[in-house]
């Protein structure tokens, strides 16, 4: 492949846009002949190119050669190199040089410029690349013929968009690594994610990423202009984010071709493809955007050239060599690269110069200097570097093993970030190329595979770093998948966490899907696409087997919340009455009408038949239709207060009720207490936990209050507690506390025994049924109507005997034992001892008791102005007669001689003979009475 060959074989140049599958065709022709070698532009085309070839002819044909990797089988015929590394000492049948309009480019042009001009297959030599090198073709080649490929797909300007808004399978270019880095973070919150893949990956890494694009797990690219030279992408779109390029000595605007051999990476095959700009990149002038489209550019007139006739006499003359100046028109003398501002820093080091001798010493030290700078380092950084290089080479004839390991087991480290996993990549990249040439280490193939082992783990590992850093693999997946539109696959473990296709998305609570909370709003709207999708099969199967749960699985909580196991799936709200909430289903529209249909049938169900099983007396007493009258009137009361009526509120009512109608309602468990008419079954801590609900569910109270804890005799009196409450818990206040209703009525026949007008003393049984001390006990008595006189007395005896079984009530009254509710256990309280603590030792023992008489608070009544001292009473509740002493009103009558509603009900014990007129026993009684 040399100028010699010249004049053999046949040049052609194939010429024309992106798309027009001219490395394809050069591929094709290379495999027509015996042998063949193709200069590729990048390291990761040559790669691509190489797999391509070895897929077709196998691993024993085809060598690799770049400036890091050297794949060279023992019966070789087919080379892929980069343009760099092309072998200059091999003739072969077939030469291809790709992307020839490089030939401008400042920083390689000069080499693509050298191939041009010199390096030929024997029978046939392509070069492939734009159709802007047309006429330097023509004027340096001139026995090439001109062969024009046409684009396979049509390419359209679509102007600006926002990143926002781009489409799936677009390519967004950026020109510095910090702009790389900065778009795919935004589409990775935007999008689900983006593959990265820039010119200085190893690649290895660039592989990894391409393949999360190619295999659809990300639907976005990010690159450098890299992309452009002849990398074979499916992408539909291009997006310009900048116009400007450092081009390793100043920013400058890209050039219209070079914009052009970008977008061109749109559009696959025939498939057609767009291009525009976005984020802060203008939008392109009509005239370019046109030229683009149309892919017409202004031919080059200057091709960058480098003498490539060296001189190694010495230092000097092989700079002068190489800073030859060229008359032709067509070329111009390339800028100074880095192997040659290398070769000028190393020629100005003593410990260099002084061990140059001869033309060989001049030529190890330019095979030195072209080690490129991988590093990106300063020039006097690298330079120092390949003074060490030097000095082992020109000393010891090889790189020492030692130093080499000691190199390479530095940079052998995977943690980091991504930029130091760049830098050790570019690091060990040096030595890639230090070990690829056989006469500079001692084993070749042991320091290539060494070297190639610690790329592959550095590149892995910035490979997964990349990953994580610009890829939301749930959100990509799910994306992907709902894109395809396969049926994607929901679990739901025990702990309620909903995965889809592996990634996780949120939690099943029930019916209702509460998405990732960790989850950016961009992502949000991808989790809730994917549980629609994916949790509608589950939520059928879940519909069904609360369906066919049994009761036993339910329950209501008491804010009125529904529960099926432990998952809230519902709550009750207001029906037609109280006793008829509605169940509101807990379920997602998303999960369908059937699912929310069946869902709310099951639980009202539930609720339904819980208000039936534990107001089962009560909507016995609704039903039955033999209660008739005022008895059914007051049935209906009654039910209305669900079970519970404080008779001071139904005096009139209890009274208009003759025997008969209270016998009808005691049929159902009606008791009529001295001051409560209930349902004893309905005080039972189940049924007083639903009314509590459904009170406060009718009363629309914010907040509902907790139904007291089961057992307990007396509760606090709790001030703030909403009207009503204490009732429907199943006590009545009394002083600090409130004592259920059942025991009061207990109590009320414990008092009637006693004489409430001279007075009595609260005993052991009392107390006892309390469960309170003797100073709470006053507190309760108090709060009934009733004056606590305090006292002191010589203490009988220290401990109360335990009290007698309670009798039962007089069957003079109307007042029923409680034989439903449980009895409470309760200590016996201590009489509280009084005495002093500094008493002497001889001094009686004395206990406090307190002495109860009854007070009722006294009622308001019109003064009598013809009464002298009218409205003024002695504490009895009735005016002071003349002499101070009270005035007795009629037998039977109240103040004023008036009937006394509250008689009935009130904790007053009635006279011994007299007989309630209420009671059941009271006409037997009366006729007894008459006969006798």
């Amino acid at each position: 492949m040399t100028g010699t060959l010249m004049g053999q074989g046949r040049i052609a140049a194939v010429l024309g846009p992106t798309n027009t599958g001219k490395t394809h065709y050069a591929i094709e022709r290379m495999l027509a002949h015996r042998t063949g070698v193709i200069g590729l532009p990048l390291r990761l085309l040559a790669r691509e190119v190489y797999d391509r070839i070895v897929a077709i002819r196998g691993p024993s044909v085809v060598a690799l050669i770049t400036g890091e990797e050297r794949i060279i089988p023992d019966r070789v015929q087919y080379w892929v190199c980069t343009v760099e590394a092309m072998p200059t000492n091999h003739a072969c049948d077939f030469l291809a040089v790709d992307e020839i309009q490089l030939c401008a480019d400042p920083e390689r042009g000069h080499v693509f410029t050298d191939r041009l001009l010199h390096a030929r297959g024997l029978h046939e030599t392509l070069f492939l690349g734009a159709d802007t090198m047309r006429g330097a073709i023509a004027a340096l080649v001139p026995k090439a013929q001109f062969l024009s490929r046409e684009r396979f797909s049509e390419l359209t300007y679509t102007g600006s968009k926002k990143l926002s808004r781009m489409s799936p399978r677009s390519a967004i270019v950026g020109f510095s690594v910090e702009n790389v880095y900065a778009i795919a973070e935004l589409l990775r919150r935007q999008k689900g994610g983006a593959a990265v893949v820039m010119g200085a990956l190893s690649p290895r890494t660039r592989n990894a990423q391409v393949d999360l694009y190619q295999n659809g797990d990300v639907e976005f690219l990010v690159a450098t202009d890299a992309i452009g030279m002849g990398l074979n992408l499916d992408i539909k779109h291009v997006a310009f984010s900048g116009l400007r390029k450092f081009d390793g000595r100043k920013m400058r605007d890209l050039a219209p071709n070079e914009l052009g051999q970008i977008a061109g990476r749109a559009g696959r095959h025939t498939l057609p493809g767009t291009f525009g700009v976005t984020g802060e990149a203008s939008p392109l002038d009509d005239e370019v955007a046109k030229a683009i489209t149309e892919h017409r550019f202004a031919p080059i007139r200057k091709l960058q050239w480098r003498n490539s006739r060296l001189s190694f006499g010495s230092i000097s003359r092989l700079l002068m060599s190489l800073e030859a100046q060229t008359d032709n028109e067509w070329l111009t003398r390339a800028r100074a690269a880095d192997d040659v501002i290398a070769l000028r820093t190393l020629s100005e080091r003593a410990d260099v110069t002084h061990r140059i001798r001869d033309a060989q010493d001049v030529r190890l030290l330019w095979d030195v200097c072209c080690i490129p700078d991988f590093r990106g380092i300063s020039p006097a950084e690298h330079s120092s570097l390949l003074a060490g290089i030097f000095q082992y080479l020109h000393e010891l004839g090889r790189v020492p093993d030692d130093w080499l390991a000691r190199q390479v087991k530095r940079i052998d480290r995977q943690d980091g970030d991504i930029d130091t996993l760049s830098k050790r990549l570019a690091y060990i990249r040096t030595w890639t190329f230090v070990a690829q040439r056989a006469a500079w280490v001692d084993d070749v193939a042991y320091w290539r595979e060494e070297t190639r082992a610690v790329e592959d783990r550095l590149s892995d590992a910035l490979h997964e770093r990349l990953t994580q850093r610009f890829v939301d693999r749930r959100t990509s997946v799910l994306m992907r998948r709902l894109k395809q539109k396969e049926s994607l696959v929901a679990e739901v473990n025990e702990n309620g966490e909903v995965t889809v296709e592996g990634q996780f998305i949120g939690r099943l609570d029930g019916f209702r899907f509460r998405q990732d909370s960790a989850a950016t709003p961009d992502e949000a709207k991808t989790l809730r696409q994917a549980a629609v999708a994916a949790l509608k099969p589950e939520l059928h199967l879940r519909a069904d087997r609360l369906y066919n749960a049994p009761d036993t699985e339910f329950d209501f909580t008491e804010q009125g919340g529904l529960m099926w196991g432990q998952s809230a799936v519902g709550k009750l709200t207001l029906g037609s009455d109280a006793t008829r909430p509605v169940a509101e289903a807990f379920v997602d529209e998303d999960a369908g009408p059937e699912v929310i249909q069946k869902v709310q049938r099951r639980l009202q169900h539930f609720i339904d038949r819980k208000i039936a099983a534990l107001f089962e007396p009560m909507l016995a007493m609704q039903k039955d239709e033999g209660i008739t009258g005022l008895a059914r009137g007051f049935a209906f009361r009654l039910s209305e207060a669900m079970g519970i009526l404080p008779r001071s509120d139904v005096a009139e009512d209890v009274k208009a009720l003759d025997q008969e109608a209270r016998a009808l309602l005691r049929k159902h468990g009606v008791r009529f207490g001295q001051f409560t008419v209930f349902m004893p079954a309905l005080l039972k801590p189940a049924p007083t936990r639903l009314r509590l609900v459904l009170w406060a569910l009718a009363g629309k109270l914010d907040q509902f209050p907790e139904s007291p804890p089961p057992g307990l005799v007396t509760i606090p009196n709790d001030a703030e507690a909403p009207e009503g409450y204490f009732t429907m818990s199943g006590y009545r206040p009394a002083g600090t506390r409130a004592i259920r209703i059942d025991m009061l009525e207990r109590l009320a026949d414990m008092l009637r025994k006693e004489d409430s007008r001279a007075g009595f003393e609260g005993n052991a049984d009392m107390l006892s049924i309390t469960g309170l001390t003797l100073e709470q006990f006053a507190d309760l008595m108090t709060g009934l109507g009733y004056r606590a006189e305090r006292g002191e007395r010589v203490k009988v005896k220290a401990v109360v005997d335990a009290p007698a079984e309670i009798a039962a009530p007089d069957a003079a009254t109307d007042a029923e034992p409680a034989e439903t509710t449980p009895e409470p256990t309760a200590e016996v309280p201590q009489v509280a001892d009084a005495a002093a603590p500094d008493a002497p030792e001889d001094a009686p023992e004395m206990e406090v008791f307190y002495n109860f008489k009854w007070a009722p608070p006294r009622r308001d009544r019109k003064p009598n102005p013809r009464r002298e001292g009218a409205g003024e009473t002695d504490g009895s509740g009735r005016p002071p007669r003349k002499g101070g002493k009270p005035q007795r009103g009629p037998k039977g009558k109240g103040q004023g001689g008036k009937p006394e509603a509250a008689r009935s009900f009130s904790a007053k014990p009635e006279k011994k003979d007299r007989i309630d007129p209420d009671n059941p026993f009271a006409q037997a009684l009366m006729g007894l009475k008459e006969k006798g």
